[in-house]
């Protein structure tokens, strides 16, 4: 049975980016140094701290990731509710919400790719 959509799974990928998630100041100054609103330094953002936490999910797991963003796109949804609850180290708010999960879904989708050899 496939996992339904959740707003909650989308908080817990983008913990990584988390006030809350003190693992070290060199991560933080990672991501005080990149503009989230650049879709090239987002991208070098997430391929630097998300992809390897991201791998560490078993395939099916990884899928509902891709699968819940390609959900919630398709509905149209502006995101709010994930961006409201993740406190983060990002110099600047985030202007386009859909922009930044549809760069986050095209990175996720290339680790996934890299990670099956293709």
């Amino acid at each position: 049975m496939k996992p339904k959509p959740s707003m909650v799974v989308l908080r817990s990928l983008l913990f990584a980016f988390d006030i809350e998630n003190t693992k070290s100041e060199e991560r933080e100054k990672i991501i005080v140094s990149k503009d989230v609103n650049d879709d090239r330094e987002l991208a070098e953002l997430f391929d630097l701290l998300l992809k390897p936490d991201f791998l560490v999910y078993r395939p099916d797991e990884r899928q509902w990731f891709v699968d819940t963003i390609l959900y919630y796109l398709e509905v149209g949804e502006n995101f709010d509710e994930v961006f409201t609850r993740v406190d983060t180290y990002f110099n600047d708010e985030v202007k386009d919400q859909r922009r930044f999960m549809k760069v986050l879904l095209d990175r996720l989708k290339c680790y996934q790719l890299e990670d099956d050899g293709v």
